[in-house]
């Protein structure tokens, strides 16, 4: 892949797609605590953009060494980024058709919790490093650096929104954010083994 435009939107589409756990969480603290400070908002979407960062570039060091030692693996990868990114698009779906996120809204919500749920909404961006795993490092970080600039983006929006409107929106986040993942692992897997 080369730096051109289908490359910045994939990376923006990914961040969006990953970012829609976060932004269930974001809001859903926006709405528990409708006077936040800015300063906890920002820390709130800094943590989850932080992790949604951090992952897709651990994805990206685990394949690419096991591809660079394992060359046969590289055909593989378009189905494996397929079957990942549909396994959690489908299940971001799922979840939010039976709104399983009670305790997301339930205790508080210190340092502690923020960086398990920093680390639990962020886990599928780990099969992000299969799909990015024929990219040379620059791009990969590049890629990693724009998830991880939308999920902050996303997030704070989730945290503001949460404030003002509620939690009645909460459950189309996840079905948004499962469709997307879906049609990244098609355009995936369609331009890995057909182009």
């Amino acid at each position: 892949m080369n730096w051109n435009f289908l490359f910045f939107l994939n990376s923006v589409l990914f961040g969006a797609g990953l970012a829609m756990d976060a932004f269930s969480v974001s809001m859903v603290r926006g709405l528990l605590e409708p006077r936040m400070k800015h300063r906890r908002a920002v820390l709130i979407a800094g943590t989850f953009a932080l992790f949604q960062t951090a992952m897709p570039l651990l994805g990206w060091l685990f394949v690419h060494l096991l591809v660079e030692r394992f060359s046969v693996l590289q055909k593989f990868t378009p189905w494996i980024a397929l079957i990942l990114l549909l396994y959690i698009g489908i299940q971001m779906i799922v979840e939010a058709v039976r709104e399983k996120n009670e305790e997301e809204s339930e205790g508080n919500f210190g340092a502690g919790k923020l960086l398990l749920m920093g680390v639990a909404t962020s886990i599928d961006a780990l099969s992000v490093g299969i799909t990015i795993a024929e990219l040379p490092w620059q791009m990969a970080l590049v890629e990693a650096l724009l998830i991880g600039l939308v999920t902050f983006g996303i997030c704070l929006f989730g945290v503001r929104l949460g404030m003002l409107f509620g939690i009645r929106f909460r459950k189309y986040a996840g079905l948004i954010g499962g469709i997307i993942l879906i049609l990244i692992g098609l355009e995936v897997f369609i331009t890995g083994v057909f182009f």
